[in-house]
């Protein structure tokens, strides 16, 4: 992911989440240093955007930010690959351990992780903003190398 990623990114990300991050913090996350991703159609710099990941890593280990899929390529294999991606750059980086939360609410992206060996480890109380309140966050972790 580079700056002039950012609009696409943020394009992608509000029309997937309710309330999603905003432009700059995407571009916090970039100035901070953190691993941000994007995947494209064909892999290559011309194709068009699939999704994206944003990894932080530290101390032997990733924690996935944020991992998103465009509307219209979703339920097509693309979240696999995308947090495939992030795995081999976790564990490039060194990382021994990978965490990240999900929405209880969150049925296909509990599916994607669940078939990727995460196990829930904790909960995060009141961690997402929600209509009405807020909603817990499920804490999955997966062993790596």
């Amino acid at each position: 992911m580079r700056g002039e990623d950012l609009a696409q990114v943020h394009a992608i990300e509000k029309a997937a989440y309710e309330f999603p991050w905003t432009e700059g913090n995407f571009r916090d996350s970039l100035n901070a240093g953190y691993h941000c991703w994007v995947c494209r159609e064909g892999g290559g710099p011309g194709g068009s955007m699939l999704g994206y990941f944003v990894l932080l890593i530290g101390a032997g280990e990733a924690h996935l930010l944020n991992l998103c899929v465009a509307v219209p390529r979703q339920r097509l294999g693309h979240g696999r690959r995308v947090l495939e991606q992030s795995l081999v750059v976790a564990m490039a980086h060194g990382a021994s351990r990978f965490i990240l939360e999900v929405r209880p609410t969150n049925d296909a992206g509990q599916r994607l992780y669940g078939r990727a060996g995460f196990r829930q480890i904790g909960r995060r109380r009141a961690y997402y903003p929600a209509l009405g309140g807020r909603e817990d966050a499920l804490v999955l972790e997966r062993m790596l190398q």
